[in-house]
């Protein structure tokens, strides 16, 4: 069963989930799993998004519910906001969104870590704008760039594995589009897809059989099994290029990775604006943010790799 908490900042009297007062709001928030980068997104959402709720006179409350990665819980958890009629759904990474999307086309969903919303939608002509009740946030870094890192970091690599759940739609969209990358480069890749927790280290040490470098995606399965692909890759002298912050710090050695705070920061303006009647999320059009590319000085050590100039070093 899902798990929750909630963040009292309105009158117990606004708990019902219905809009009570003038500038008196309930947001629901679908977090699919918890890790760092998620966590992250949903804190800078809820900051920002009171900030300015509260900053006109108004209340903002938060049903914040964790999904523990079950496609099942996101869908359980979206009903329940939709039966207390919320004022708006954040839907916290693609099972939410897709959970939230199913559930109704008249509460405003706002997504956030989603990396391709044609792919998660399954929209065959996706142009920016989502339409309906739908639009938020991107997580995608260019992924040519990403690819263009592997060969400025290791020029003498040969075979690339691609390493990512399968469940994961997005992580399949990432990968297919940075082995092409590769592949006009002259690099052979092979997809080596785990589809849950319980697989992740057999399929990472088949990754470290093959590859002289191994590409992890943005990717929630990974992002929480981080200590267990370390354990594998490191030992084996097989360095990882991650498309994430998160994933990197636990287990890469480098990356071009936004900032998924700035993300739930960039999520919760968009949600002002749709409460407050500024903006129609029919014509919003899905916004980004800036990426920079970072290095692990842990896993880099251990390695004895030496960092390239222009990355920043991750903290902590």
């Amino acid at each position: 069963t899902a798990c929750g908490n909630a963040d009292s900042t309105a009158p117990e009297e606004n708990g019902s989930g219905t809009q009570t007062a003038a500038g008196s709001y309930t947001v629901g928030i679908c977090q699919q799993m918890q890790h760092a980068a998620l966590d992250s997104a949903t804190q800078g959402f809820q900051d920002k998004l009171k900030e300015l709720i509260t900053a006109d006179g108004g209340e903002v409350e938060f049903e914040v519910e964790n999904a523990s990665g079950e496609s099942a819980n996101c869908a359980s958890i979206i009903n329940g906001f939709v039966s207390s009629n919320v004022d708006l759904i954040m839907a916290n990474a693609t099972a939410a969104l897709t959970a939230a999307a199913s559930a109704t086309a008249d509460i405003p969903i706002l997504g956030t870590s989603i990396t391709a919303y044609g792919v998660a939608l399954d929209l065959d002509d996706f142009d920016g704008t989502v339409g309906g009740n739908i639009s938020g946030t991107s997580d995608l870094a260019d992924l040519s760039q990403q690819a263009d890192m592997i060969t400025e970091w290791f020029p003498e690599a040969k075979k690339v594995a691609l390493l990512f759940c399968s469940a994961e739609p997005n992580s399949n969209y990432q990968v297919q589009e940075v082995a092409t990358c590769l592949a006009n480069k002259g690099i052979e890749t092979k997809e080596f897809a785990f589809t849950d927790s319980n697989d992740v280290a057999s399929v990472t040490q088949s990754a470290a059989d093959y590859a002289d470098v191994v590409y992890l995606p943005t990717d929630n399965i990974a992002a929480s099994n981080t200590e267990a692909i370390a354990n594998i890759l490191v030992p084996a002298g097989v360095p990882a290029i991650c498309g994430e912050e998160g994933i990197c710090s636990g287990c890469g050695v480098a990356t071009l990775s936004i900032s998924y705070y700035d993300l739930g920061v960039t999520t919760g303006k968009m949600a002002a604006k749709i409460l407050t009647g500024e903006a129609d999320i029919s014509t919003m059009p899905i916004e980004y943010t800036d990426a920079t590319p970072k290095y692990n000085p842990t896993i880099c050590e251990e390695l004895g790799i030496q960092p390239l100039d222009g990355y920043e070093a991750i903290e902590g």
